[in-house]
């Protein structure tokens, strides 16, 4: 398998489908009813995880080649390509199951609730597990901090594809889990911590790793992949949603005037201003959810063997 820029659209996918899922089972506890909102979750999530693995098998060059490859996969269970295509299929099911009795039956078990959120959160470890399995050739992939942040970041696509749509077609519905905008300060917060603590595991690299362990922290900080990195995602994909979820909180004086400095202030003071904030906020962490495992991808370095 080839690591481009083609194998960040399936980790993208992937985690913002199995965040989607978590919140939708999350529903079942929502402090009023949430019918659409999970509805919308339940439909999210199948669909991007199948359109993610049908971006996996081709960029895997066996989509139409040897569309057995990935079968046989399964005999092999010391491959984490195996467990991955394990996991994948089986959440894949549930979550299509799921989604047939909400249609049908309008409610859902909630043990199968349940048991795909913890599918869905095996999924979202799995994106970090598949790039960190490599770990040996490229620093940047560290598999002890690169699944928790593909986690976290799941969690954070998730909900904000999931409330993007709700705010849209069921604003009343957007305010149903209080704790949502609680995440929505928590997540970017906790997300810029990982990378910085990835950053700085990946830098302190010794041995014959260490000068592409430097290069690829390099190329994100001041290198190649500076502007994206530093206006992609900490600018539009962690500090923007942040300030936007403060804003909508309330929150008076510096809160408001970043979001005046990013969007002219038109939005924080007009009327109905909270639904624009909120949209503008979740697409923000649509851009920076792809933009980390993009530059994840482009600027991690192989360590170059004598």
């Amino acid at each position: 398998m080839v690591w481009d820029a083609f194998i960040a659209i399936y980790l993208f996918l992937a985690g913002l489908g199995a965040g989607a899922f978590v919140l939708g089972a999350l529903s079942n506890w929502a402090k009023k009813p949430a019918p659409r909102m999970k509805k919308i979750a339940f439909v999210i999530a199948p669909v991007a995880v199948a359109v993610g693995t049908l971006v996996l098998v081709v960029d895997a060059k066996a989509g139409f080649n040897n569309p057995l490859r990935f079968f046989m996969l399964v005999s092999n269970l010391n491959s984490v390509m195996a467990w991955g295509v394990v996991i994948l299929s089986v959440f894949l099911a549930v979550s299509v199951v799921d989604l047939a009795l909400l249609l049908v039956r309008k409610k859902t078990p909630k043990a199968l609730d349940v048991a795909g959120a913890l599918l869905a959160v095996c999924v979202a470890a799995y994106t970090g597990v598949l790039l960190g399995d490599a770990g040996v050739a490229f620093p940047l992939w560290n598999m002890a901090l690169l699944p928790v942040l593909f986690v976290v970041s799941a969690a954070s696509t998730g909900m904000a594809a999931v409330l993007f749509v709700t705010h849209l077609v069921a604003p009343d519905e957007a305010e149903a889990l209080p704790a949502l905008s609680k995440a929505g300060l928590v997540l970017p917060v906790l997300e810029l911590v990982l990378v910085a603590a990835l950053l700085g595991v990946t830098a302190g690299t010794s041995g014959s790793a260490a000068a592409a362990a430097s290069a690829s922290v390099a190329n994100l900080l001041s290198g190649a992949y500076a502007v994206p990195f530093w206006l992609g995602f900490v600018c539009v994909g962690q500090v923007l949603p942040f300030a936007l979820e403060l804003a909508r909180r309330g929150k008076p004086g510096a809160a408001k005037a970043a979001v005046s400095e990013v969007a002219d202030g038109a939005a924080a003071v007009a009327p109905g201003s909270g639904k624009a904030l909120a949209l503008v906020g979740e697409a923000g962490v649509l851009v920076g959810g792809f933009m980390l495992r993009y530059l994840v991808i482009m600027a991690a370095l192989a360590v170059a063997f004598a």
